[in-house]
């Protein structure tokens, strides 16, 4: 029963990629907003039910590894050592090479510029994300709350959002730079520095700004 199971889920997560590159493929070729699922469903060879099944919102087609992201977002602060701040927990998460700064390679490097210059050209796809992005919020906030927080306090709250905050200009500011042309590993570098840049102002607070 365990072998069936397993096999079984193995062969969802094949048809959950095959759906999820096929889209792919076609929003960088023809953009996202001008691919209807009914195609992607043709040439994935899977009935457009399907599709949904595995990606409830066309947008989910892109950003379906971001499902990932919180969970390791608030494992890194859930579980950070005694002592450690919140912010220092997150500051070595946001830190960590993923993503678009992970691309190696040309092959990679431009594939993932192509995603790049997709979603920005995208304002469903844009949209889509700001949701996310507020959910993390609130999930982060909700975890900071349950620290030791007053019931109705707005520290969790800004200490959510300033977070956030970084994390969604990095992601700007590297999409930014693609689009101009940079590329790894020199991109990787400038976004770290950014990085350790925002996380310090956090860190000294902003009385002085």
């Amino acid at each position: 029963m365990a072998a069936t199971t397993g096999l079984r889920e193995r062969k969802k997560q094949r048809t959950r990629e095959l759906i999820a590159e096929t889209a792919r493929r076609l929003f960088v070729e023809r953009g996202f907003d001008a691919v209807p699922v009914a195609e992607i469903a043709r040439e994935a060879d899977v009935s457009e039910k399907t599709v949904f099944n595995y990606f409830p919102t066309k947008e989910d087609l892109v950003f379906w590894r971001l499902e990932s992201f919180e969970d390791e977002l608030l494992s890194a602060v859930r579980d950070r050592e005694a002592g450690e701040s919140i912010l220092d927990a997150f500051g070595r998460f946001v830190m960590r090479r993923r993503g678009l700064l992970a691309a190696e390679g040309p092959e990679a490097t431009e594939r993932l510029a192509a995603i790049t210059r997709m979603i920005v050209s995208s304002p469903a796809l844009l949209a889509r994300e700001r949701k996310i992005f507020d959910r993390y919020t609130a999930s982060l906030a909700d975890l900071i709350s349950e620290r030791g927080a007053d019931p109705g306090d707005v520290e969790p709250w800004v200490v959510a959002n300033a977070l956030m905050g970084v994390h969604r200009a990095l992601v700007d500011y590297t999409r930014r730079r693609i689009v101009a042309g940079a590329r790894n590993p020199g991109l990787s570098r400038e976004v770290r520095a950014q990085a350790r840049r925002a996380l310090a102002t956090l860190g000294a607070g902003l009385g002085g700004r």
